[in-house]
């Protein structure tokens, strides 16, 4: 007689994080920005050390941008509801 099969064990399902409110903070844009920025100078033909120090150095960016850096206000609020979870 033969031993009964064990069962396959059944996948384990993540948990997905989701989000209350799905528009972006001033700092995400911000965030966002420097990444397009970044990736524009690269795409531009631009080495990467140097499209970093632009990226970096805030008096490069275009006078068009609308997104300015967050306050220290606002990142330390980011941060304090990101430690919440």
């Amino acid at each position: 007689m033969m031993p009964p099969r064990k069962k396959k064990p059944e996948p384990r399902v993540r948990k997905r994080r989701t989000v209350e409110n799905e528009e972006y903070t001033a700092l995400e844009m911000y965030c966002i920005w420097l990444n397009e920025y970044y990736k524009s100078l690269i795409k531009a033909g631009f080495a990467t050390d140097i499209a970093l120090s632009f990226v970096m150095e805030k008096s490069s960016y275009p006078s068009w941008v609308s997104y300015k850096a967050p306050s220290e206000e606002e990142v330390k609020k980011y941060l304090d509801e990101e430690d919440e979870d």
